[in-house]
């Protein structure tokens, strides 16, 4: 089949590097326009997306909008018997999504119907799940509401990042990609409708989600640090600045019952240790250990050279929400 590829981030390499691998007939790639950086703005930045498609010799189309004419003459003279999305960024609107004959494809980063929309690898850590995965779905007008035509599972480890289940989640979605369209090929592809009352939704990530909670349990804090784990950076202001911390461990079984007596006694937010092993912190219940931390202006580096800085000291207290 002649494959239309739709993606823009990094996200999106795997699975087209697997359809180009596997010997698929991808004629092109729709990705989002060059994005201006530094200061002048006048430098532009190719997607990692188009970075591949350049470099393998594809068209790229890179609409403002995926509407227009002029847009969809240029898509409907690439000729694609099915389009495959992947973190695109954009809404595709019903013209776009029905033109292939064999549809659109999308490759969602959750087991649906749960966890639709923007960011549902961080949801899948901030709800503390133990198990996610990815959805070969075949799109619809609606948010991620289409037929599900292939789920591949994993589990989520309890020291599992942001950034290490991204990665892992995109070479998933690149094996359930190819299978699906070997599925699709043979004829034997049999869609399953969502149940769209067990439906969950995975809003976009703003900054105030990153904010660390203290007063909450050591479990809570290592599922938001861990969800921003490497960006955005779970935070919490301490001696007036912002902190961002890295490489959350629960100390022991999370329980109080995990920790020495003056750690019990402390209250939320008090940093007790700061050495080799971490930066020790109370939580409303138990405590939780940081491997790094960023103090806002600097660079990422170990609490031990941070405390050998004077940047902090057994007995500081990050600042409670609200203060």
């Amino acid at each position: 089949m002649r494959i239309l590829f739709w993606g823009t981030p990094d996200f999106a390499v795997p699975p087209l590097r697997a359809l180009l691998g596997e010997g698929h007939d991808v004629v092109g790639v729709v990705t989002q326009p060059d994005k201006p950086r530094g200061r002048s703005r006048s430098q532009l930045d190719p997607s990692p997306v188009k970075q591949v498609a350049l470099a393998e010799g594809l068209p790229v189309l890179q609409p403002e909008k995926p509407r227009g004419e002029d847009f969809m003459a240029a898509v409907r003279e690439l000729a694609p018997d099915v389009s495959v999305v992947v973190a695109y960024g954009m809404i595709l609107p019903s013209a776009v999504i029905d033109l292939p004959p064999h549809g659109t494809l999308n490759i969602h980063g959750s087991i649906l119907p749960k966890l639709r929309g923007a960011a549902p690898i961080q949801a899948a850590i901030l709800e503390g799940m133990t198990e996610t995965g990815i959805t070969i779905m075949q799109m619809v007008p609606a948010l991620d509401a289409g037929p599900m035509l292939h789920v591949l599972r994993t589990p989520i480890d309890a020291i599992e990042t942001y950034s290490e289940l991204h990665d892992r989640l995109s070479e998933l979605g690149a094996l359930g990609i190819v299978q699906a369209l070997t599925l699709i090929e043979a004829g034997v592809a049999q869609p399953v409708l969502q149940d769209h009352a067990q439906s969950t939704y995975a809003s976009k990530i703003d900054r105030t989600m990153a904010r660390l909670d203290f007063s909450a349990s050591a479990h809570r804090v290592s599922c938001v640090t861990r969800a921003f784990d490497a960006r955005p950076g779970a935070f919490a202001p301490l001696n007036g600045i912002d902190v961002k911390c890295f490489g959350a461990r629960i100390e022991g079984d999370g329980t109080d019952a995990a920790l020495d007596e003056p750690t019990r006694a402390s209250p939320p937010g008090t940093v007790r240790l700061a050495d080799r092993d971490g930066l020790l912190v109370r939580c409303g219940v138990g405590a939780v250990r940081f491997l790094e931390v960023q103090p806002s202006g600097k660079a990422k580096l170990s609490p031990m050279a941070w405390a050998r800085g004077r940047g902090v000291q057994p007995g500081d207290r990050f600042a409670e929400i609200g203060a």
